[in-house]
């Protein structure tokens, strides 16, 4: 972890600043948008929320998050091996925001909630997404609750769909939890999610999360931060909740998936080369599949492998229902969903609407149907421009922490090989301070320590010059 300097501090800022011009991150709302969620906020919860609040939901998130899209309560197995019976509890952002509305226009122009480091632009009004709408402890919030059921093999199935009063219990920190503070099943489901997970031949890509946030002294810090097996544990839930609303919403005909493309024959025979320059041996009529599920977890060139695996699918992108097309997620080796996030992502609020509709019994709204059709194209410019400005907040940090240091040279680990444009180098991590850059390097594996010489930084640019020297 790298603490930024008073006067870096100030460079940060500025930097930040001109990220969100470059990238048109939205800076506050519409008076008219005001005025609707203002309204909103107000809007009692519905007659039609069945009571739930005898339910023990609690929420899990980082600690500073005050936008509670999910919680959940769990029914352990009655018997040996039995189904466990997730209830999850999703923010019922369509109460409060109707298709064509001002809320609904600007969310549209917005896509998603973009983070940097020392502030959010929200997908709705912080009246909504931090207050109204969000689960946050010990209040009644209007919810959307999917009864999932999680059979012994680890696959789910959607039980149930209503909208619901409920009343989260506690509010849950990754870093902080404990297991006396988790429901009984919530680890076994998150065993048998990792069956059906090994089951599909789903990947599973393990990185360093780098990060640039503010401390709770208001300091900016670049760090590598671990995935917690708290927050592995938890994305189990909202995923095999996804998985089950993707079948639903298929059988039905209707909905819109997340989806991203098999490799093709000619990228298999880059993978192949690919592991070959790694070390890696790849039996000639071993399928991928297969290959990834068996290469050890431990050793850095798998998740270099698994990194080309992905670069080589192609991005993920959505899809509205087609007939005779089975959407595919080729990260998940499965038909996907998203419906877990409504305060944060557009989209999953007409999935959840859809998938409301259909388990009840009734017809999709028709502007939730033609919504699915304009969303793929609103959500890739939302997703290109937060990936975007995320990255160059990033690329400001390392610039900002690194201006200091030219000249100096660091211990740095290979992670992966460059291919195309980037032939003849390589990407690596410095572990302190953390960063994650390219230099031109040849004859070297995934799993390698080279040496780095700083030569150069450019702030404004957020662009930093590395060498290598051994």
């Amino acid at each position: 972890m790298v603490r930024l300097r008073n006067d870096a501090a100030e460079a940060m800022g500025e930097g930040l600043d001109r990220i969100r011009e470059e990238c048109d991150v939205p800076s506050g709302f519409p008076i008219e948008v005001m005025q609707a969620a203002d309204e909103a906020a107000a809007r009692p919860i519905g007659a039609d929320h069945v009571d739930r609040t005898d339910r023990h939901f609690a929420t899990l998130d980082p600690a500073t998050s005050t936008d509670l899209d999910q919680a959940f309560a769990i029914e352990a197995p009655a018997t040996p091996g039995g189904d466990i019976v997730l209830h999850y509890a999703i923010a019922d952002v369509g109460w409060f925001v109707q298709p064509g509305d001002a809320l609904d226009t600007e969310a549209f122009r917005r896509g998603v909630t973009i983070y940097l480091p020392d502030r959010r632009a929200t997908l709705y009004p912080q009246i909504l997404s931090e207050g109204a709408a969000s689960l946050l402890p010990d209040v009644e919030r209007p919810a959307v609750v999917f009864t999932v059921r999680v059979d012994e093999s680890g696959q789910s199935r959607l039980d149930g769909v209503e909208r619901a009063r409920v009343r989260s219990r506690a509010k849950l920190a990754y870093d902080k939890v404990g297991s006396d503070d988790l429901p009984d099943g919530f680890v076994e489901l998150f065993r048998r999610f990792r069956l059906a997970e090994d089951r599909r031949g789903a990947p599973r890509v393990e990185f360093p999360e780098q990060e640039v946030g503010r401390n709770r002294h208001g300091d900016y810090e670049l760090t590598f931060r671990p995935r917690l097996d708290s927050e592995e544990q938890n994305a189990a839930l909202s995923l095999s909740t996804n998985l089950a609303v993707a079948d639903a919403l298929y059988a039905a005909g209707t909905g819109l998936f997340r989806v991203m493309a098999e490799v093709d024959e000619r990228g298999i025979r880059r993978l192949r080369s690919s592991a070959r320059a790694f070390g890696l041996d790849w039996p000639k009529h071993q399928s991928l599949a297969d290959f990834e599920q068996s290469l050890p977890r431990s050793d850095p060139r798998t998740s270099a492998f698994l990194l080309a695996v992905r670069r080589a699918g192609g991005g993920a992108s959505y899809a509205p229902y087609a007939p005779g097309v089975r959407p595919w997620h080729a990260a998940v080796a499965a038909t996907y969903a998203q419906a877990t996030a409504p305060l944060r992502r557009l989209q999953d609020r007409y999935v959840i609407e859809a998938t409301l509709a259909v388990a009840n019994g009734r017809a999709v709204p028709d502007e939730v149907q033609a919504a699915f059709e304009r969303l793929p194209k609103a959500m890739a410019r939302a997703d290109q421009r937060a990936g975007r400005a995320e990255k160059m907040a990033l690329e400001l940090a390392e610039a900002v922490v690194l201006s200091g240091h030219v000249g100096q040279v660091f211990e740095a680990t290979v992670l992966d090989e460059g291919n195309g444009r980037d032939a003849g180098t390589v990407e690596i991590q410095i572990v302190d301070p953390p960063v994650i850059a390219r230099v031109g390097a040849r004859r070297v594996d995934p799993g390698d320590v080279i040496q780095v010489r700083v030569t150069a930084v450019d702030v404004d640019a957020r662009h930093v010059t590395l060498e290598r020297i051994a």
